[in-house]
């Protein structure tokens, strides 16, 4: 089959005061033969059960909250984090949409998924007419500031990087993306999702590769290749916009398990399955058996994390505004009643049995291990836990050298990186697991660490965090500097400049300033747009480079010629 680039579905609703949601009649159906929700069975199997939120009912419908908060423990946004959503116009960003998803996830014990930083379609046309080097400082700007904003937050744990590649022959898709900048963009994409944001996980993310066929197996190549050149490619997303009509992908299963032989975790992103209206019995039979095939398929794999919903009742499904006289394709009809389709999905996360509530706590961590320390930042590794179920994630817990621990971040592998690090300073490092149930093992032993010592704590007019991530073999790194204005006015037309150890190159352009380079002293000059801090203001910039040695630090930095404190 051949599914459309989706659009965004029009709001049926009017947004109204969310006190007035709180008020409105619950009009939920009870599940079918439900004993507990579907988050609860898909915990004990150690899968997620997700749905994509749309942002108007999620504000305003008591139904479509309570639906949303009960039986999901997570969620994608649906359109709120898409390009033309979070950045409309260069360089103005808006958040209202995502950051309401993002509280209400937090609020219901539910991880986020970030869909999608770079994709052909709902992308703004100013970004599409760029010249090559101003869509890549764009590319690099836009993926900078929407995953750093969200990098500090457990609640966020992954990202679609790359969406929709392909086309259906398994050919690179024809688009402004692979005109302007060739087929690098792909692996550029991800390298700066990974400087953004260390510990979240990346995904590339299709349609029609459930099954094994030429789409999936261009698919599954391109994955190969892109770890094997060190690019950050953690998980792979199948989306699974199926129909009845079309018959039912072959070799499901088997998919799932040769991209999980690969070393990335599979999920099934986007789940929805369509018939041509109006529904009857048949159709119904026909669509929640698909849907228990797909749950059946992740279930058996170990690597495939959980299924999404693409929304969950027909009343929000964005089927009927692309395929004309399609419909029906979720969990929950309009007026939010259970389907067969749900109890199809209940019953295959159920097993049949009642769920066990899990109790029983993952296995302590090894002590942390530390690696890569410099002024500002470090990396730790530990010996995993184990569980009887599934390990979710870790917490990683930090004090100074003296006082108690707190958690300053969260990772879904056995490592972490932790940057922003004042310069010969001690501190001590925790961590403990998680499960999908929420038990969280005992602390790890300690491990105290001093960073190396950096460029002093400056004068307070300014303060500069200087971060590197490694890529490429031997040869590449990308470098992220925050550059805070910790005085009492504003710091206006500023220009930073340091000193880039032997070896050392920026690749131009960077990003979110104009960057020079003369020996190995660089200079960045402002944007219009962030050309001016208030006191307490920051901005974000960055560039990628080379090297021919280390991948050192610079030690002093000045804004206008004053020295800048350096964390």
């Amino acid at each position: 089959m051949i599914i459309p680039a989706r659009g965004a579905r029009p709001a049926r609703t009017a947004v109204i005061a969310v006190a007035a949601a709180l008020a409105a009649p619950l009009i939920v159906a009870p599940p079918a033969a439900a004993d507990a929700p579907l988050r609860v069975h898909a915990e004990a199997r150690g899968k997620f059960i997700g749905y994509a939120a749309n942002t108007g009912p999620l504000a305003n419908e008591a139904a479509y909250r309570t639906i949303a908060a009960s039986e999901f423990n997570q969620v994608t946004p649906e359109n709120a984090l898409k390009w033309e959503s979070t950045e409309p116009s260069d360089g103005n960003y808006t958040f209202a949409g995502a950051d309401q998803v993002v509280a209400f996830a937090t609020a219901n014990n539910q991880q986020v998924h970030g869909h999608t930083l770079v994709w052909h379609s709902q992308t703004p046309g100013w970004v599409q007419g760029l010249s090559a080097a101003a869509m890549r400082t764009a590319m690099q700007d836009h993926i900078a500031t929407v995953v750093g904003r969200y990098a500090s937050n457990p609640a966020v744990v992954s990202w679609d990087v790359v969406n929709e590649v392909f086309d259906d022959n398994g050919n690179l898709r024809t688009s402004f993306w692979l005109n302007t900048l060739g087929s690098s963009y792909i692996a550029d994409a991800f390298r700066l999702a990974r400087a953004a944001d260390s510990n979240a996980r990346l995904c590339i993310n299709d349609y029609n590769v459930e099954g094994i066929n030429a789409k999936s197996t261009a698919m599954y190549n391109l994955v190969r290749q892109l770890r094997a050149d060190g690019v950050p490619v953690d998980c792979v997303g199948f989306q699974g916009h199926l129909a009845i009509q079309y018959g039912f992908p072959s070799q499901v299963r088997e998919n799932m398990e040769r991209f999980a032989a690969l070393g990335v975790q599979v999920r099934v992103t986007e789940l929805d399955v369509r018939m041509q209206t109006p529904r009857d019995s048949t159709k119904d039979t026909t669509q929640a058996t698909y849907y228990r095939n797909v749950v059946q398929a992740c279930l058996a794999v170990t690597a495939c994390a959980g299924i999404t919903i693409w929304g969950f009742t027909d009343k929000y499904s964005w089927v009927p505004d692309v395929f004309s006289g399609e419909g029906a394709a979720l969990l929950w009809d309009a007026n939010y009643a259970t389907k067969p389709s749900y109890t199809a999905v209940h019953d295959a996360l159920d097993d049949g049995s009642t769920p066990v509530p899990d109790t029983t706590p993952p296995t302590t961590p090894g002590t942390p291990v530390a690696s890569g320390v410099t002024s500002s930042g470090l990396s730790l590794s530990w010996t995993a836990s184990t569980d009887a179920v599934g390990v979710a994630g870790y917490d990683v817990l930090r004090a100074g050298s003296s006082g108690s621990f707190a958690v300053v971040g969260t990772s879904s592998s056995a490592s972490f990186v932790d940057s922003g690090l004042a310069a010969s300073t001690t501190y001590r490092y925790q961590v403990r697991a998680r499960d999908a149930a929420g038990n969280t093992s005992a602390l790890s032993p300690a491990v105290t660490v001093t960073t190396t010592t950096g460029g002093g704590s400056g004068p307070s007019s300014c303060r500069v965090a200087y971060t590197i991530s490694p890529w490429g073999g031997t040869s590449g790194f990308t470098a992220g500097v925050v550059l805070t204005n910790t005085g009492a006015s504003a710091l206006s037309a500023w220009t930073l400049a340091f000193t880039l150890p032997a070896g050392q190159q920026i690749t131009p352009p960077g990003w979110s300033a104009t960057w020079t380079q003369s020996g190995q002293a660089v200079t960045a000059a402002p944007l219009s747009w962030n050309s001016t801090l208030a006191p307490g203001g920051s901005t974000t910039i960055g560039f990628n480079g080379s090297h021919t040695g280390g991948v050192g630090e610079p030690t002093t930095f000045t804004v206008n010629g004053a020295s800048c404190a350096v964390v």
